[in-house]
């Protein structure tokens, strides 16, 4: 899977202002409405949600993966969002994140969900390729960091 398929530079904001973990996932729902990504809002948060509820999706290293599966989604879609300061998203290292990946896709295709999930978890494990994603100046600097 290609992620200059799924992110572009309107699904990417590089200062998320929520302070818990509901406020991220709405900040990230809002983003991926903005860019018509989502036709029901309601649902993608509910599926979100639920997903949060059975196990948080606070990894480590600062990144947190929220994600679901909706009846309303045709297709994967994505988007990342990065938080000036760090939020407590019940983490598997207890730290807080500050990256933060967002992706809602159907309940029937599993399939490109997993791979989507592989690639972002390998993509994040090397410590300067978080640390230049932080640092980027803007969401085409982001999506080019991403490609390489």
């Amino acid at each position: 899977m290609n992620l200059k398929t799924v992110l572009t530079v309107e699904t990417i904001s590089r200062h998320l202002k929520g302070t818990s973990k509901e406020e991220i996932i709405n900040e990230l729902l809002d983003i991926l409405v903005a860019a018509k990504k989502i036709p029901d809002r309601e649902a993608a948060f509910s599926a979100v949600m639920d997903r949060e509820q059975k196990m948080s999706t606070g990894m480590k290293h600062g990144i947190a993966i929220p994600h679901g599966k909706s009846a309303t989604i045709h297709d994967l879609v994505a988007c990342i969002g990065i938080s000036d300061k760090p939020v407590d998203f019940d983490s598997l290292d207890h730290e807080p994140c500050r990256l933060f990946i967002m992706t809602l896709s159907p309940v029937e295709k599993t399939g490109p969900h997993l791979q989507f999930l592989a690639e972002i978890s390998l993509l994040f494990k090397s410590a300067e390729k978080r640390q230049e994603i932080l640092n980027a100046p803007s969401a085409e600097a982001i999506l080019k960091i991403l490609s390489e």
